[in-house]
This record gives C-alpha cells, structure tokens and sequence, in this order.
C-alpha cells in the first residue's frame, strides 16, 4: 500500500482544524525577528533532535529556498548530538542532505 501524505490527509479530514493551524503557522511566522532561513534552520533542529526524518527532509527544501546551505543543514542536525545524542545524526541526516541535493530552486 502506497504511503499517504500525513498532512494531506489531515487536511481532506480535519479543513477547519488545518485551516487553524495555517493562521498558526502564519502568525509565528509574522510576529518573529527570525528570518524565515533561520527559522527553516530551528525547526530542523528542533525535529532532528526528536529523530523525525519526515518532517526535517520535508523542510530542508523550504530551508534551502530560503538561503540555507548544504553545510547549515548538516550543521543544524550534527549539533543536536548535544542535545539528545545520535538519534537526530543518525535517523535525519541522510534524508536531510539527500532532500537538499535533491531540492530545486526556482528559476
């Protein structure tokens, strides 16, 4: 069976709650002095270190159109080997550098 798109199906199932969640996303996006490049860098981090290889490979091209490098993303997650020890190094960051070679920037 073909694996479905998490937050597709939430939003097929759930269009008020994701709706919620787009006006979230929108706001912390808007009150903060962080660029969205460095923002992008946080969230990568942050999942890493949660060992959530889906969520930083789906971020990496986000972080990369904003500017992020290939070493800023290796960067990002090898430092979480201080937070919470191999799990981000070792679940996140083969899918993170394949998403960022992968990842095309517009033209």
């Amino acid at each position: 069976m073909a694996s479905k798109n998490a937050f597709g199906v939430f939003r097929e199932e759930a269009p008020e709650a994701a709706r919620a969640f787009d006006q979230l996303i929108g706001a912390l996006s808007e009150s903060t002095v962080l660029d969205d490049k460095m923002r992008q860098l946080i969230y990568i981090g942050i999942k890493a270190s949660r060992g959530e290889a889906g969520a930083v490979a789906a971020h990496v091209p986000m972080a990369k159109r904003a500017g992020a490098t290939r070493e800023e993303i290796r960067d990002t997650i090898v430092m979480t080997l201080t937070v919470c020890g191999v799990t981000g190094v070792t679940q996140c960051l083969v899918p993170a550098l394949e998403a960022y070679d992968s990842a095309l920037l517009p033209a």
